[in-house]
C-alpha cells in the first residue's frame, strides 16, 4: 500500500503537493509512528545521500490531491520557524492542547 506525503514547504506557489511512498520510504521517513518530519533532523538522522536515495523515487510519484485517499505524513521544508511548534514526538495527535480546537483535541484524545 503507498502512504501519501504532504511536502510543506516556502515556496511562492504554495502548492503543498502529495507525492507517494511505499511503506519502506515512508517508514524510513517517519520512524516510531510519527507523521510529522522536518527535512532538516531527516537529513541530521540519515545523512545527505540515504535522504537523497530515499527521497528521489516519491518526486516521480506525485498524485493530485483530489485523488489521494488521506494524507499519512508531512514533510516540511524551508520550516524552521515551525520547529518549536510540532510536538517532539512528531504525531499529529500530540498537539499542545493551545494550538487546536475541542473537536480536534476531542478527536487526538482518543489516539494518544
Amino acid at each position: 500500500m503507498m502512504k501519501n506525503i504532504q511536502i510543506i514547504d516556502g515556496a511562492i506557489n504554495a502548492t503543498y503537493s502529495i507525492f507517494q511512498a511505499t511503506e519502506s520510504e515512508y517508514n524510513i521517513i517517519f520512524p516510531d509512528e510519527c507523521d510529522m518530519e522536518l527535512i532538516e533532523d531527516l537529513i541530521a538522522r540519515l545523512g545527505d545521500d540515504e535522504t537523497n536515495r530515499v527521497l528521489a523515487p516519491l518526486w516521480e510519484r506525485p498524485i493530485l490531491k483530489r485523488n489521494a485517499v488521506g494524507i499519512h505524513g508531512t514533510l516540511f521544508y524551508d520550516n524552521d520557524h515551525r520547529k518549536n511548534f510540532i510536538p517532539q514526538s512528531k504525531r499529529e495527535v500530540d498537539w499542545n492542547e493551545q494550538a487546536i480546537n475541542q473537536a480536534q483535541f476531542d478527536l487526538f484524545s482518543r489516539y494518544r
